[in-house]
């Protein structure tokens, strides 16, 4: 049986696919003097997606960085496009589903933002925006990345709503 909170997000994804919403500005920001990106405002389809799937700013769950780097510890992340997963659930949004976005490796700390959400056993994207956040500097680099990689202790982390990127 198909659950509830599944044939919304489905519902949610096949309007906002209907509409003609057409990717993001994914990776397309201007970044500070120190290599990470600058603010950036979230899409009016991926903040009305939010609040019909009632995802407040802050709502978290757990997530591996890299879906093709499962558990390995320490992860090496690359500068770009990433497909991470859902390890807990996020509101309406069922683990495992994946979140796609970016990842920015120039400054001293890792910088990851989804843009992006697949719910398991769908085929639609639905637009969020989240971060990645982790207390105790344990997005800091560590020592041994390579220009374009970021080397981290962990490979999962927290993941939050967000309405806006600082």
């Amino acid at each position: 049986m198909v659950s509830r909170k599944f044939e919304h997000v489905c519902g949610l994804a096949l309007s906002v696919l209907a509409s003609g919403c057409a990717g993001s500005t994914m990776g397309r920001v201007s970044l500070r003097a120190d290599g990470t990106p600058g603010p950036e405002r979230c899409s009016e389809e991926a903040l009305e997606a939010m609040r019909y799937l009632r995802l407040p700013v802050g709502a978290g769950a757990l997530v591996e960085f890299d879906v093709n780097q499962g558990d390995v510890e320490p992860v090496t992340l690359y500068e770009g496009r990433v497909e991470s997963m859902l390890l807990s659930d996020l509101g309406p949004l069922d683990s495992p589903t994946r979140l796609y976005g970016y990842v920015w490796t120039s400054g001293p700390q890792v910088v990851i933002r989804y843009y992006e959400a697949r719910p398991p056993d769908s085929a639609a994207r639905v637009p969020i925006c989240a971060v990645v956040r982790m207390a105790k500097g344990q997005m800091l680099k560590l020592s041994g990345s390579l220009p374009g990689t970021a080397v981290l202790k962990y490979s999962r982390g927290g993941v939050f709503i967000v309405d806006k990127f600082l």
